[in-house]
């Protein structure tokens, strides 16, 4: 959790700061309480854990009870979980524990979506790397509690080598040999298209997956054909839940959607407490 703790910490840390003058003002005594995260909308469940942990980083005495398991689905108004203890230290971390939860239940549900558009076709949906800075482990996460599959996380474990990496090594062919020259035998290397003359020369490359970026799905179809299971072949680029399917039924593997992290909406869950 150690990762985990520093994300909750400096959360903390930005939100409470020298002290929670409200809190403080309010409340001059200890008091217990007990309260309930509530589900305010049908979504499915990421981050309980999460939630959890921001309470015992405040006050290790906290009672926390979930109701339900990361992945499951939950209705409106379903009790998620049950909390006991001061007053003080619930109130502190209503927010931070709510807007994480929140988030990676919404990244979740959203992914569950795109999965369910996928089915029956054989292709998966993945990832990218736009996601909230400081959050990518807790947004991957969410993405496969969802169903989905993370592409690479950062730039340090997956070469995929794109437009500006194509212009600067002064082509596809050359990007690819200098990439198999310097990385290990193990790793794989991708090579974002734009076209079919691209995909062509990625094929002769030798790249283990070619990305097909902002190609019409008649375009997809061709270079789909044109690899003929000599590579990987991923499609990105403008993917929603109308064109997702009609996507995958042009032969792909792999989808990328940036939508599943750097644009999804957060789920509605309340905190409400009650005395004991």
């Amino acid at each position: 959790m150690n990762q985990i703790d520093k994300i909750i910490d400096n959360a903390l840390a930005e939100d409470i700061h020298t002290g929670d003058i409200t809190t403080l003002s309010v409340l001059r005594k200890p008091r217990q309480m007990r309260a309930r995260l509530v589900a305010k909308e049908p979504m499915v469940l990421a981050g309980i854990a999460v939630a959890e942990r921001v309470f015992s980083r405040i006050d290790a005495s906290v009672s926390f009870k979930a109701e339900f398991s990361d992945g499951d689905s939950l209705a409106k108004g379903d009790v998620i979980a049950r909390m006991e203890g001061n007053a003080a230290s619930l109130l502190q971390g209503e927010r931070v524990s709510l807007n994480l939860l929140q988030r990676m239940c919404g990244i979740a549900t959203q992914t569950a979506a795109y999965v369910k558009e996928l089915e029956g076709t054989g292709a998966r949906v993945v990832d990218t790397r736009k996601t909230t800075p400081g959050l990518r482990v807790l947004e991957k996460y969410s993405v496969r509690v969802g169903g989905g599959t993370n592409h690479r996380t950062g730039l340090y474990d997956g070469v995929l080598i794109k437009e500006n990496h194509i212009a600067a090594a002064g082509g596809i062919l050359q990007a690819v040999s200098a990439a198999r020259a310097y990385i290990a035998h193990t790793l794989k290397v991708e090579v974002e298209t734009e076209n079919l003359d691209q995909v062509a020369q990625a094929v002769e490359a030798g790249a283990d997956i070619i990305m097909l970026d902002n190609m019409g799905l008649e375009e997809m179809t061709k270079a789909v054909q044109m690899i003929g299971k000599r590579a990987l072949v991923e499609a990105s680029g403008g993917v929603n839940l109308q064109t997702i399917k009609s996507i995958a039924q042009t032969g792909v593997d792999i989808i990328s959607v940036g939508a599943l992290t750097h644009s999804v909406r957060a789920t509605d869950i309340s905190m409400l407490m009650e005395e004991v």
